[in-house]
C-alpha cells in the first residue's frame, strides 16, 4: 500500500497549473501513471469498488487538456481550462490518498 501512496504524492507533487505544450505532455504522462496506480489499487479487494469514481475524473480530466490544446482558444482561455482539468485531478488525487490510508 505504501508504495502506491508514494507514488500518487510523488504524481500530485509534480501536477503543473499553467499551459505550455510541455506541461500538457507532463500532464498526459500523469494521468497515465496515475491510471497504473488506480489499476493497482482496484486489483486490492479492500479498494476494488471504491476507486471506479475515479476512473471518470480520468476521462473528464484528459478531455479537458485536450480541449485546452486547441488552437482557437485564447491564451487566457487555453489556461482556464488547463488550470481546471489539472485542479480536477489534484482533487481527484487528493480524495484517493484519502480513500486509500
Amino acid at each position: 500500500m505504501s508504495t502506491n501512496s508514494d507514488e500518487l504524492s510523488s504524481l500530485f507533487a509534480r501536477i503543473p497549473r499553467r499551459h505550455t505544450v510541455e506541461n500538457v505532455k507532463e500532464l498526459n504522462e500523469i494521468l497515465d501513471a496515475y491510471e497504473n496506480i488506480l489499476l493497482g489499487i482496484e486489483a486490492e479487494p479492500a479498494y476494488e469498488k471504491a476507486v471506479a469514481v475515479f476512473f471518470d475524473d480520468l476521462e473528464t480530466v484528459r478531455a479537458t487538456i485536450k480541449n485546452s490544446s486547441h488552437s482557437k482558444h485564447s491564451k487566457p482561455a487555453k489556461d482556464k481550462l488547463f488550470d481546471e482539468g489539472s485542479g480536477v485531478l489534484k482533487n481527484s488525487m487528493e480524495e484517493l490518498m484519502k480513500t486509500y490510508q
